[in-house]
């Protein structure tokens, strides 16, 4: 499957891709420009951990138009000494313009042996969300209930706002998610064969909806298999053009207005 790009009608935003990994050390500059060339002018980096932050600020710095970086502690990163993390990503807020708090959240297929200090880290990094007014990028993975008891939990008279990236829920969760203010981040696996998201996506408003890569990873067919990289993002955008049978160039229009509005981008 091949999808022609008109970049003049369509823009679009990728809103996690994590392009600074040493996975694109031998051809960063060329993927940013295929990027480009396929419409994809923006791209949004979520940190993982104090490892990151100083190849994530380099890269946005060298593409101050097209890449925008946030800042976050990933759940896979959360280990005892969670707190010395924590209080980098509070310090570097300070010092740094970002566009959300992410990546952030539970991680409960990956790593179990540290649920409460995934939990407490969760919550720190809410309150900072709450402090700076930042949108909140959460990773969810096996966890969706749980991260749901501490927004509902931690709720006050402002709500939150964000996106459940790589959502791989159900329905019911898809409209409990965008109730509580949150967007649904769809990524490469919308491409697989029997995808069970696409069953969400036919029911859910376009509206709600925000394209993402998640590159180097989750690679959308017709490249399942290889790295995957944000021009892949319109094979992503087709699939959902095609589930909920209308064009990619309203597609493309809403989930790039859904993005701008919501990451506060120019």
């Amino acid at each position: 499957m091949r999808v022609s790009i008109n970049k003049r009608l369509m823009e679009f935003i990728d809103t996690h891709t994590h392009l600074y990994l040493s996975d694109f050390n031998s051809d960063r500059t060329k993927v940013i420009e295929n990027a480009i060339a396929a419409g994809v002018n923006t791209m949004l980096l979520p940190n993982i951990d104090s490892n990151t932050i100083d190849q994530m600020m380099l890269l946005c710095e060298q593409y101050p138009k097209n890449c925008f970086p946030m800042i976050g502690l990933h759940p896979t990163s959360v280990k005892e000494d969670y707190m010395i993390h924590i209080n980098l990503v509070r310090s570097t807020l300070k010092t740094h313009k970002f566009i959300a708090i992410g990546e952030v959240g539970i991680d409960l297929h990956w790593v179990k042996s540290f649920f409460d200090q995934q939990c407490e880290a969760f919550i720190a990094q809410l309150l900072m969300a709450r402090e700076y007014s930042l949108p909140i990028v959460i990773h969810s993975r096996d966890s969706f209930h749980e991260i749901i008891e501490i927004l509902k939990t931690n709720r006050t008279s402002t709500p939150y706002k964000g996106v459940f990236h790589s959502f791989s829920g159900n329905l019911e969760q898809a409209n409990e998610a965008i109730s509580l203010g949150f967007k649904i981040g769809i990524n490469g696996v919308v491409t697989f064969k029997n995808a069970a998201i696409s069953e969400v996506i036919k029911e859910i408003p376009l509206a709600n909806l925000l394209l993402e890569t998640d590159s180097p990873f989750l690679t959308p067919v017709p490249y399942r298999g290889k790295r995957n990289e944000s021009s892949y993002l319109i094979y992503i955008a087709s699939r959902i053009a095609g589930i909920k049978q209308i064009s990619i160039e309203e597609v493309a229009m809403s989930t790039t207005n859904s993005a701008k509005s919501l990451f506060n981008l120019p």
